[in-house]
């Protein structure tokens, strides 16, 4: 269906729409498709979920327009990879404490299946904010960490630090989304027993592959940057002591190791993908690093190319940092090895040192970032389609909440999505189209509004004014679209709460609590046969049960 959803919305000449022809014969073939469209009812064997960090719907239409005048048209009827997707909900994003979400609470919702309260991560609404003695006892489990209890790989991608909400909902049980290491936790959590987002990152979830950005935080405080060794705020800021990255290095080595030596002994070593843990697992920091890992070769990567977070596209040094394309591509190549099949959050939220993403792009009101953040998750989406089939992959993509973020102005086709409006304003000012409700771009100069200009307003640090002055522009509580295609993608309909995506996942990969649900058994089945011959996974089997009775 990736393939062919969006065809009907191709390039077209200005003088083809005139005519009702056109607009009739589109139509014709988008009902042909439509009627053709049936339920796979399949389960599915791999997931990738895929969230734009506040990609509210106004986000999306405008980085369509982006993307189509990025490629010289006009822009208005270019297609999203994530729209030629043929099945579609609305989340509503509220979490239990607001009406308006952080991306905390929005990321225990879509990943573990409950709302929560706001600011906390992997807990229940029983939680209480910074309160860390109500974290015991109220943790929720994520999607991701069931999908390595299956055995399933398991793997994060972010062009975040990969301690931040949206990814750290997927593995971390934290009372403060804040908590990024010890050294921003008080002393009352540490005295609890809490533990710090970084360190739950280690040692909470064996996640095969994790890349994005947050070195700072996992090691000792004053520790060098490898990247920026003579910028003292880039160090590490650890209290306690500890290198996090060279303890996930040293147990995923050893057992690994172990593994793959045991493994290769029984001379099935080269059937499995496990065995090519004996080589070792891989840290990198850089995309030379990134690139030089063969993708047979571990099944465990870590990469973290920022001290904290990875920085925008438009301002990316591309022979050092790796795009968000390319680490979703080396991670799907990684996970797809694993015969029980794979699921992998993607998240682009992306901030250079000062600030910013597709969520702080819009909170530091440059829309030009934020947009082309978009278009850049898109890139990703479309790469990952190509690199998977919606046979045995399930494919979601979706944001966690939305932004106060317009455009308008009776434009007319074709202007440019940063350009201005025709008309000037009452104040007899120009403005442009994108306009924020609130954020840094409320500005009054000599008593009135400053008027927008060209060349200025295109550049990709220009801030759209805004209506209400903040020092960062807020996000808002609509609802978001949820996009899906593959195995049981049409349970994604209508408009549900947001938790229901983590449920639908569940459900489709028949992980718990669905995991004995009809169908279960065969699709287990099925998703080790095509991967080799039965014969040599039963002695896998029979091998890995007699291991677990000696060692027991």
């Amino acid at each position: 269906w990736g393939c062919t959803w969006g065809l009907p919305a191709l390039l077209s000449p200005p003088d083809a729409e005139k005519t009702p022809g056109y607009w009739n014969k589109g139509a014709r073939r988008r009902l042909e498709l439509a009627m053709a469209l049936q339920p796979a009812a399949q389960r599915a064997k791999n997931i990738i979920l895929f969230m734009g960090d506040g990609m509210g719907l106004s986000t999306m239409s405008a980085a369509r327009i982006y993307k189509g005048q990025l490629a010289g048209g006009s822009g208005e009827e270019s297609v999203l990879a994530m729209e030629t997707f043929p099945h579609m909900a609305l989340a509503k994003t509220y979490t239990i404490d607001r009406q308006v979400p952080d991306s905390a609470g929005t990321g225990t919702a879509y990943l573990c299946g409950v709302k929560a309260n706001a600011k906390t991560l992997g807990l229940s609404g029983a939680a209480v904010y910074g309160k860390c003695h109500s974290t015991f006892g109220n943790e929720v489990d994520s999607v991701l960490h069931r999908a390595r209890l299956a055995g399933k790989a398991v793997g994060i991608v972010t062009t975040t630090r990969v301690q931040h909400a949206s990814p750290a909902a997927a593995y971390a049980h934290s009372a403060s989304r804040g908590w990024y290491a010890d050294a921003n936790m008080p002393r009352e959590a540490l005295r609890d027993g809490c533990k710090d987002i970084a360190d739950q990152l280690v040692h909470n979830t064996d996640i095969n592959v994790i890349l994005g950005g947050g070195r700072m935080y996992m090691t000792p405080k004053r520790t060098p940057d490898p990247e920026y060794p003579e910028d003292p705020e880039q160090n590490g800021t650890r209290k306690d002591g500890r290198d996090l990255i060279a303890e996930w290095l040293s147990a995923k080595q050893v057992a690994c190791r172990e593994e793959g030596m045991w493994l290769q002994a029984q001379g099935v070593c080269h059937r499995h993908w496990l065995c090519s843990c004996w080589q070792g697992a891989r840290y990198v920091w850089d995309k030379k690093g990134l690139d030089a890992v063969e993708d047979d070769s571990v099944s465990h990567l870590m990469g973290l190319f920022e001290p904290k977070d990875m920085r925008y596209e438009l301002n990316r040094n591309t022979s050092t940092d790796p795009s968000i394309v390319e680490m979703t591509e080396k991670a799907i190549r990684i996970l797809r090895r694993n015969p029980n099949g794979f699921f992998l959050f993607v998240e682009d939220d992306r901030v250079p040192r000062a600030g910013g993403r597709i969520d702080h792009g819009h909170h530091s009101g440059r829309a030009k970032q934020a947009l082309m953040e978009a278009v850049m998750l898109d890139r990703a989406v479309a790469r990952a389609g190509e690199l998977t089939s919606p046979a045995d992959t399930l494919t979601v993509v979706t944001a966690d909440h939305s932004h106060v973020f317009t455009f308008g102005g009776s434009t007319p086709r074709g202007n440019s999505i940063f350009g201005l409006a025709p008309k000037k304003a009452k104040d007899k000012r120009a403005y442009t189209s994108i306009l924020y409700g609130n954020g840094p771009g409320y500005s009054i100069r000599d008593g009135a509004r400053p008027a927008a200009s060209l060349p200025a307003a295109e550049d990709k640090d220009y801030r759209q004014q805004a209506a209400v002055p903040l020092e960062t522009e807020t996000h808002s509580g609509e609802d978001v679209v949820v996009l899906a295609q593959g195995p049981m993608a049409h349970l994604f309909h209508g408009v549900q709460e947001q938790h229901y995506i983590a449920h639908a996942m569940a459900y489709a990969a028949c992980l718990e609590p669905y995991a004995t649900e009809p169908g279960c058994r065969a699709a287990r089945r099925a998703s080790r046969g095509t991967q080799c011959s039965p014969q040599p996974l039963l002695a896998l089997l029979a091998l890995c049960m007699a291991a677990l009775t000696v060692r027991g």
